[in-house]
């Protein structure tokens, strides 16, 4: 089994700087890296032409030009782009606990999808994470909420069992899933565009379609690097979409990744 690991980006590359260092920490690398980049500008570029060369890691970069937050196209884009069977997304926002990999890997089965939470640094404690590039935290560490997520214990993590009901814990920032599945609901939804429920609406059409999602607990562990909210003024729109899938039992979306791959797909 081939695992990607799946990171959106947009014009932030010094958080981008501190999760290239945490992939570098894995326990367990991914056969490759995609960066679903939503138009970033040259000094993202350069950031990852560098994490190329200094990286053993196959690393792939999807850029699309900046015509607003187009998050869902440029994910179906590096996804289409990549043959590994298995894709953990995170966000560039978000540093990764160094066993974050094993512990999706370790309780993936099929037909399921994985989603996780996040633990988040705190805004005044951000200055001294770029400062020091600081990746390593743990349940003791100065700056963190939700600190009771901090928590690893493998033997909790491989409890949970796989259900078709929504969860509303469900991030984009801490999911995998098999690319198979991905494809089989057409990925993600470009008519969902702006901030908000591109995530959730992609799960809602796999728990449509019978794929289960599994929460994963005392494992998955991702730290959040704070930063202001993003623009809400398309969320009303996009809740349409997502309560249409909710009321229609949609499986499919029209305006999916089918676009981007080949007729042999």
């Amino acid at each position: 089994m081939k695992t990607a690991l799946l990171v959106s980006t947009y014009n932030w590359p010094e958080a981008l700087s501190l999760i290239f260092k945490s992939i570098e920490n894995q326990s367990v690398a991914p056969d490759e890296v995609l960066i679903a980049d939503d138009g970033s500008a040259e000094e993202t570029k350069k950031l990852i032409n560098e994490f190329k060369k200094q990286s053993n890691l196959k690393i792939h970069h999807f850029w699309h030009e900046d015509r607003g937050f187009r998050k869902s196209e440029v994910l179906n884009k590096a996804i289409a782009g990549s043959k590994s069977d298995y894709i953990i997304q995170i966000d560039g926002d978000c540093i990764m606990h160094p066993d974050f990999i094993k512990d999706h890997l370790a309780i993936a089965e099929k037909k399921v999808f994985l989603f996780g939470s996040r633990v988040n640094i705190t805004k005044d404690f951000i200055p001294k994470v770029f400062e020091d590039k600081i990746i390593d935290f743990n349940f003791l560490s100065t700056g963190i909420k939700k600190r009771g997520r901090t928590i690893r214990i493998p033997y909790l993590r491989n409890r949970n069992v796989k259900s078709l009901d929504f969860s509303n814990k469900v991030r984009g920032c801490n999911l995998s899933f098999w690319r198979s599945d991905f494809l089989k609901v057409n990925g993600y939804n470009e008519d969902i565009s702006g901030w908000g429920r591109e995530d959730s609406e992609l799960v809602l059409r796999m728990l449509n379609a019978g794929i289960g999602g599994k929460r994963l607990k005392y494992g998955g562990i991702i730290y959040h690097i704070y930063h202001p909210e993003a623009s809400k003024d398309q969320l009303g729109s996009n809740n349409e979409i997502q309560q249409a899938t909710i009321s229609q039992k949609k499986k499919k979306c029209e305006n999916g990744v089918s676009k981007y791959l080949i007729s042999s797909e």
